[in-house]
């Protein structure tokens, strides 16, 4: 991983891993597979390789659900993780293409704006213009070079773009081919071509998906966190993540303080404390799992650069402000009844009470 990125792709990341599975992975694996299903599996859930090689867990979760996800992507089938906001639906989906297909840099991010050129194939005009509609004036879109190649592509969102542009998968999912009525000719998609798309019924500006697309896909429907451990582990272990990947100057460990980012996220969002004992007035964002990584890294920059080394509450308290109050008026009223009710009276929390309450 030489190549200057801000980001790079989970197959460049966990290349070493991807390669420890392939090397002793002797099971049957499906046309146009890098590995066995068995193997993808173990990639996303972690482990231990045969050579010994540490297999990082991408998902912490229930298992099941992931042989699910996997062993619909064998078949015919389309695979759809539906849930809500921050329970790591790409995380998945792009880690799935990159342990089936070697590469998870086919991918559509499905907008109120993307039009039907952009999931099936648009055209070179200047070589539309100069001779005509031909094979190569085609512009291929992620979904034409995967059924053209056979390997899985990616669909982020695809709740966010028209009822009318969604429909155009149908025939692809359906009959595995994509007409090209200009060229009197159609595109045939190979043995281990298949499509991931994600949504959530969370978001505003979400729209339905028709009867006849719900019907090609398979969905997995990947759940909250079910427990403040695992939401605590996840969150701690991704911000070590990123923010090694960052190059962040190193902080003190700081999984006191990301405990807390994950109960204060979960008791507003729940709308009472973890004890059942007094309810509270909810807000209108998600409060996920993803913004709970974000509250974190910012605090770690805020801590490396402005603060004293450590991630505390002063390196806290805006960005859990900035999460939390998305409408001014409701949640900052919200936040005003938590921070008295809750904050101020609990047990080593009241740095955190007085450090929100000098940004708010």
């Amino acid at each position: 991983m030489t190549n200057p990125r801000l980001r790079h792709s989970a197959e460049d990341i966990y290349a070493a891993e991807l390669d420890a599975l392939k090397r002793d992975d002797d099971r049957q694996r499906p046309a146009n597979w890098a590995m066995s299903p068995q193997a993808v599996v173990d990639y996303i859930m972690g482990g231990t390789a045969r050579d010994g090689t540490q297999i990082s867990a991408k998902y912490v979760g229930n298992r099941r659900l992931i042989e699910t996800a996997v062993a619909t992507l064998a078949t015919d089938r389309a695979l759809l993780l539906l849930g809500l906001p921050g329970t790591a639906k790409s995380w998945v989906s792009e880690h799935l293409a990159a342990a089936v297909s070697g590469t998870s840099n086919r991918v559509i991010q499905c907008t109120a704006g993307t039009d039907e050129n952009q999931i099936r194939y648009g055209w070179n005009y200047a070589l539309l213009l100069a001779k005509g509609p031909s094979h190569e004036a085609l512009v291929r879109t992620p979904l034409m070079r995967a059924m053209q190649d056979g390997t899985l592509v990616r669909l982020e969102e695809l709740t966010r773009m028209g009822s009318d542009v969604q429909d155009t998968l149908i025939t692809v999912l359906s009959e595995k081919m994509m007409p090209i009525p200009e060229l009197d000719d159609a595109v045939h998609a190979r043995p281990g071509f298949n499509v991931i798309a994600t949504a959530n019924n969370r978001d505003k500006g979400v729209n339905e998906l028709s009867s006849a697309l719900k019907r090609r896909f398979n969905v997995v429907v990947l759940p909250p966190p079910a427990t403040i451990d695992e939401e605590t582990e996840i969150v701690t272990r991704r911000v070590r993540e990123i923010g090694t990947n960052l190059s962040l100057p190193p902080v003190a460990p700081a999984d006191k303080e990301i405990a807390r980012i994950v109960m204060l996220f979960r008791e507003l969002r729940s709308g009472q404390t973890l004890d059942g004992k007094l309810r509270l007035k909810t807000v209108s964002g998600s409060l996920s799992t993803a913004e709970a990584i974000s509250v974190g890294i910012s605090a770690w920059a805020e801590a490396a650069h402005f603060g004293n080394g450590a991630i505390d509450a002063s390196a806290m308290a805006a960005n859990l402000v900035g999460a939390i109050v998305k409408d001014p008026g409701a949640d900052t009223l919200a936040l005003e009844e938590y921070l008295e009710n809750v904050v101020r009276k609990r047990d080593g929390w009241k740095d955190l009470y007085g450090a929100i309450r000098d940004v708010m």
